[in-house]
């Protein structure tokens, strides 16, 4: 995994227009003041066997923690790393919540988050591995709206 490439998608992200409809954008998931955007996916992992599974999700955890250190000296410290378990619960009391977290939710247990110096925009990294039928993804995701 190339973190310097990892980087240059996620200066990308971070500095082109938003579309102006929900749907798929040529980095993945994009709407209205939002882009989630697939850093790295896995290949065939759907049918792999559990050890072959937990190893590259780990690999991809380690890859989110390298980046996230290259990002500190970016953007300073990221804010404390965020739990979704909350935000699913208020999704099933019936709350609620605002694109892209409400989609990034489904995949990802923890976000690292910051505020992109001068932007007004909001850049959050998690790996979504929590559907065992799917493949694992390193997600970007770049809003201009806060957390909920």
């Amino acid at each position: 995994m190339d973190i310097e490439r990892y980087l240059a998608a996620i200066d990308k992200l971070c500095s082109r227009p938003f579309p102006a409809e929900h749907g798929m954008s040529d980095v993945g998931m994009a709407g209205p003041g939002y882009f989630i955007a697939e850093l790295a996916t896995s290949h065939r992992l759907t049918t792999a066997d559990a050890v072959e599974r937990i190893q590259t999700a780990e690999d991809f955890h380690d890859v989110k923690e390298i980046i996230s250190e290259r990002l500190n000296g970016r953007w300073g410290r990221q804010q404390v790393p965020w739990s979704l378990l909350t935000l699913r619960v208020r999704v099933d009391r019936g709350e609620e919540i605002p694109e892209p977290y409400l989609t990034v939710s489904h995949d990802v247990d923890e976000l690292n988050v910051w505020e992109v110096d001068g932007t007004g925009r909001w850049f959050a990294i998690g790996v979504a591995d929590r559907q065992q039928d799917e493949e694992i993804r390193l997600l970007g995701t770049v809003t201009e709206t806060p957390q909920p």
